[in-house]
């Protein structure tokens, strides 16, 4: 069982803070720029109808900036996943780990890695076709 400052935890939620954490800088970044790409007129017409800070990021910039972040959030939410693999080093089971273990029992490493593959295939397209989804709803929305 992994532990973190002395406390005991378990492997899912070790496996769960080591990914947010190596992730963690990277979806700011992404947050940080779609918002700092909202030109600055924006924030001037928020500021010429009195909006308050919150209010101008909340109706203003944040619905703008989600739509420019999206893909880059979409890219990074897979780029996650695949590299959940990794979690396997603190004793997790997951699909890869899994996939090894069942090669040295079963002797079948074409078949249980095709699997493995097209299993990490239909979640990157379902994760794809989420995010492709929430672009075009976004857009249909006349969000801009």
């Amino acid at each position: 069982m992994p532990q973190v400052s002395g406390l005991s935890i378990s492997v899912f939620w070790a496996g769960v803070f080591a990914l947010a954490l190596s992730d963690s800088a990277f979806e700011a970044e992404i947050f940080r720029a779609g918002i700092q790409s909202i030109d600055k007129g924006q924030y001037e017409a928020a500021h010429s109808i009195s909006l308050s800070y919150t209010d101008t990021m909340r109706f203003v910039i944040l619905p703008q900036a989600i739509k420019r972040i999206l893909p880059a959030l979409g890219n990074q939410l897979i780029y996650m996943l695949k590299m959940s693999s990794l979690v396997s080093v603190i004793g997790m089971q997951e699909l890869t780990r899994k996939a090894n273990e069942l090669v040295v029992t079963e002797y079948r490493p074409l078949e249980i890695y095709t699997i493995l593959v097209l299993e990490y295939l239909v979640l990157i397209l379902l994760v794809s076709a989420v995010v492709r989804w929430l672009e075009r709803r976004m857009n249909s929305n006349g969000i801009d």
